[in-house]
């Protein structure tokens, strides 16, 4: 099981340059950032763009990926978003995952002024969005005519580093998004069921994600798929336990423990914020990122 950290994009770079360099110095397999124009109880503060932030620390680091979890298109179209990426995959020399998702309600699904869509419309858009973007990452040009996104004769050369392309890491739970992650995805991505998040207990939450993979896996198997060729991403701090897995290494490693028995190969733990719903003692989160790894091997 690999261990990766999200780091939101709250720094200014002289401070977040450091971040972002200790976090590879601890070992994490990757670094995220959200992609959002603000965030919840953030949004008053400070708060700064996903690809700018990348492409900065794309070149403060060595060898860790990054990527964003997750884009959506609250504010995105596949052209311009094509371009950033093949970019920003060319400057890290192929470290670039792209977390992406249907997007939700908040701050981001009004900004540019529209009226915030229904989750009907949100996962319509999706369905046109991310195929489309697959085709914009992999082919010279593009030509395409939808119900919401249009390209006409879209040039993305050379490409990406990584062929055929980027791997897209596809957030999802509902049956449109886990057939869209089964055909397009790398990976997939779920923060568990949020129904359960005030609460639920750690069983219930088990048994919704096991519920999510068995789903993932029929959606994989009515396109002739394996689905263990998709690695399966939690976005921790979303489930009932939310943050006291970080309490203690022993805590983090019981944790993983029933996390990877349930299928997942990855686990995305939230750089501490102090007075924030990422609370977390600096020096125990160190500890769990050099030695919760180790012990998830013996």
């Amino acid at each position: 099981m690999r261990l990766s950290t999200v780091i939101l994009p709250i720094h200014s770079w002289g401070e977040g340059q450091k971040v972002w360099q200790r976090a590879e110095d601890l070992g994490f397999h990757a670094s995220y950032t959200y992609d959002h124009l603000s965030w919840r109880t953030f949004r008053d503060g400070p708060w700064f763009g996903a690809v700018p932030t990348l492409t900065a620390a794309a070149t403060a680091t060595r060898s860790m990926r990054l990527g964003t979890l997750v884009t959506s298109p609250n504010f995105r179209h596949p052209v311009t978003l094509a371009k950033e990426l093949i970019s920003l995959d060319d400057i890290s020399h192929g470290r670039v995952t792209l977390g992406i998702g249907a997007g939700g309600t908040g701050f981001d699904a009004t900004v540019l002024g529209q009226e915030p869509w229904t989750p009907r419309e949100r996962a319509d858009r999706f369905g046109e969005f991310l195929p489309l973007l697959d085709r914009l990452l992999t082919e010279d040009a593009v030509s395409y005519e939808g119900d919401y996104y249009s390209a006409h004769e879209a040039r993305n050369i050379p490409g990406c580093v990584q062929r055929p392309r980027l791997p897209f890491a596809v957030a999802a739970t509902g049956p449109r998004g886990l057939r869209l992650a089964a055909r397009h995805g790398q990976a997939w991505v779920t923060t568990g069921d949020p129904k359960l998040f005030e609460n639920g207990t750690p069983e219930q939450s088990d048994r919704a994600l096991r519920e999510q993979g068995d789903r993932l896996a029929d959606a994989c198997a009515a396109i002739g798929r394996e689905v263990g060729e998709l690695d399966r991403v939690l976005l921790t701090g979303f489930t009932p336990e939310r943050s006291r897995p970080l309490a203690s290494v022993d805590a983090f490693v019981d944790f993983a423990g029933r996390h990877r028995d349930l299928g997942f190969t990855e686990l995305v733990v939230h750089w501490p914020i102090a007075d924030s719903d990422f609370t977390a003692d600096e020096k125990v989160f160190e500890r769990i990122a050099m030695e919760a790894p180790a012990q998830l091997e013996d």
